[in-house]
């Protein structure tokens, strides 16, 4: 039986965000059921490259 996972890094930004480098977060998904976490890293939005992760 094969098991479907999937990973996806995105950019986070605070509510409160007005600018400078925001959290990396990861989420990982196994058959429908997500967990997300920090990766302890940050980026600026304006060289994140959403396609690429």
């Amino acid at each position: 039986m094969k098991t479907k996972i999937s990973l996806l890094l995105y950019l986070k930004k605070p509510k409160n965000y007005l600018k400078g480098p925001v959290p990396i977060y990861l989420r990982i998904t196994v058959e429908s059921k997500r967990a997300e976490f920090t990766t302890g890293r940050e980026c600026e939005p304006s060289r994140w490259n959403a396609v690429a992760g």
